[in-house]
């Protein structure tokens, strides 16, 4: 494990935030306005980790692989983007010891980047609605790069914008995405206990360490 990185990356949905309660509130409703039969959050928490397309498409089917009817796909899409733009972060909430974690990293001059699979249209709202924003020196959505997690890209560039050694730098993340990204970026990677991985524990990807909440980093890199 690095003592001290020289940048920490860090992901949305599953390691800062809780967005499951608006995610599923809009495949709900969409279900609804398509006539279908809605899931209810748990389900909808196996699904989420990939973006909002790869979830509309997922809730269309009922299940985490395949494809649904591509007409019916481009029926219900527009309408789960209209949901969620008006429910980015109605919901949504920081988990436990997320502010407390950063405030740390923070004060230890550790430099901080956020990246996530989340478009962009979605993710600045959240961040500054949620009020963490501006902890970080970058933010990579999904959509800002030609490629996303579990792609090296989005890790990459956050290094050469801020001037940090992949090798001596820090992913922390929640899914098996997030490991692979690491891995091929040559990062390191932490991943939270109690995050988005499709219903599988996130050790069996065999991150550098798994922990139970953001304030337990100062035990790794102190």
């Amino acid at each position: 494990m690095i003592r001290n990185p020289e940048m920490v990356l860090i992901d949305v949905d599953g390691t800062l935030v809780d967005s499951v309660p608006d995610l599923a509130f809009c495949v709900d409703e969409m279900m609804r306005r398509l006539g279908m039969a809605p899931h209810g959050e748990e389900r909808v928490r196996d699904w989420v980790g990939n973006g909002v397309e790869r979830l509309t498409r997922r809730a269309l089917i009922g299940r985490l692989d395949g494809e649904p009817d591509e007409t019916l796909f481009q029926r219900a899409y527009p309408i789960f983007l209209e949901l969620y733009a008006e429910n980015t972060a109605v919901r949504t909430h920081l988990y436990p010891g997320v502010r407390e974690g950063l405030d740390w990293l923070k004060a230890q001059g550790y430099r901080l980047g956020c990246v996530t699979n989340k478009a962009e249209q979605f993710t600045h709202p959240l961040l500054k609605t949620l009020g963490v924003f501006d902890d970080f020196a970058i933010v990579i959505s999904g959509d800002t790069l030609a490629r996303k997690k579990p792609d090296p890209l989005p890790l990459l560039h956050a290094a050469e914008r801020l001037g940090a050694d992949p090798a001596k730098s820090l992913m922390i993340g929640d899914s098996v995405s997030d490991v692979k990204a690491a891995r091929a970026a040559g990062f390191s990677i932490v991943c939270m206990s109690y995050g988005y991985n499709h219903g599988q524990d996130i050790r069996a990807a065999g991150p550098d360490a798994v922990i139970d909440a953001l304030t337990e980093i100062e035990n790794l890199l102190d």
